[in-house]
């Protein structure tokens, strides 16, 4: 093996963590001896040991002399783990090839000259490409300190979310929806407005054995929501925050019954989206799937709050002129003030196909 395939393993393993190591980042590492693989591991786990001591602990022999392949620059601080910088020093190990580099001021850098400084071989920005990809939410939340958010939804080929009479049972494949749940799964929250609860009485969960559920956030500045709604009576299982304008304090004091969190953050009769996104990241959600209509994802837009849009576009044509459309609002006038993205993927999904978009590129992926 060489030493791409090496890292391309590493970063196998840390996609294996997806959903589970937030607000951590993805990591895998590999631990090579005399061209073979002694020793592997991924982050499983928030709390748990980082991939450099997963490896460590699988090693089938001694790692005195050995590289390890690292797809994001070893931690040096003490945090839900000890540093895994240490282990390596501890381990023998006489060169790390790392991928990523760490923003997080508690590393950044540190990590690497701690292990120089034990004299170990250091090989930094090896495949960062490749590695930066694991973690945009990562990068984001560290950084900006609020959640990185993907807005999320189905259409036809003429761009309508729904017939012009609201029906939009099922505008894609199965293949498709069973996607969006795994993607449900991959991000902390989900966040949906009042208009898609009142219409479809969703769960907002995770329909996937194995697969855990993200917090719900509903956008309602009326608080208009139903006690009995599906949302409302299961909030005791699922974590639920509703975002309102002005809260009646009798309906609060019964949704807080029910185990919902209700978020007073007011802009003139609204809520107020940027209030709310530096309140969720205050509390610790790093990213969110917006499964919004047309009104909701035209405010976020507006707001400059989306950093990645997924089209799941599928092979149908509804025409109608007062058919929904993803992204409702007064819309621009001029071409030159159209919210910009640029593509990062196009996926075929049975005759589905996902398209990806990313707001911008990623500050991870400059150079620093």
């Amino acid at each position: 093996m060489q030493k791409k395939e090496y890292m391309l393993r590493a970063i196998e393993l840390a996609k294996q963590g997806v959903g589970w190591t937030s607000p951590n980042p993805l990591v895998g590492a590999v631990i090579v001896k005399d061209g073979r693989i002694i020793g592997e591991g991924y982050h499983e786990k928030y709390g748990e040991l980082h991939a450099e001591r997963n490896a460590i602990k699988h090693l089938k022999e001694s790692a005195e002399g050995a590289t390890i392949y690292v797809t994001l620059e070893p931690c040096c601080h003490y945090g839900k783990q000890p540093p895994c910088t240490e282990a390596i020093a501890e381990a023998g190990i006489k060169k790390v090839v790392i991928g990523s580099r760490d923003p997080n001021p508690l590393v950044a850098g540190k990590g690497v000259r701690f292990l120089r400084a034990q004299g170990i071989e250091v090989e930094e920005d090896f495949m960062r490409e490749e590695c930066d990809e694991l973690n945009p939410v990562f990068f984001h939340f560290i950084q900006m300190k609020r959640p990185y958010i993907v807005m999320k939804y189905a259409m036809t080929m003429d761009g309508k979310i729904a017939t012009k009479t609201g029906k939009s049972k099922w505008i894609t494949s199965e293949q498709s929806r069973k996607i969006v749940h795994e993607m449900r799964d991959q991000y902390t929250a989900i966040m949906a407005g009042i208009g898609t609860v009142l219409k479809d009485d969703p769960m907002l969960n995770t329909r996937i054995e194995g697969k855990k559920s993200p917090i719900r956030i509903i956008c309602d500045s009326k608080l208009q929501i139903p006690l009995e709604s599906k949302i409302c009576q299961s909030a005791k299982e699922y974590p639920t925050i509703i975002a309102c304008a002005d809260a009646e304090q009798e309906k609060k004091a019964d949704l807080e019954m029910l185990g919902v969190q209700v978020l007073e953050v007011s802009k003139e009769g609204r809520v107020d989206l940027k209030k709310l996104i530096e309140i969720l990241g205050e509390q610790k959600i790093d990213s969110i799937l917006l499964e919004g209509g047309g009104t909701l994802n035209e405010s976020m837009l507006r707001e400059n709050l989306v950093n990645e849009v997924h089209v799941f576009l599928a092979p149908k044509i509804f025409g109608g002129k007062g058919a929904p459309s993803p992204v409702e609002g007064c819309g621009i006038c001029e071409v030159k003030d159209a919210k910009e993205f640029y593509l990062q993927d196009i996926r075929k999904i049975g005759e589905d196909v996902q398209l990806t978009y990313r707001k911008e590129v990623p500050k991870c992926l400059q150079e620093l």
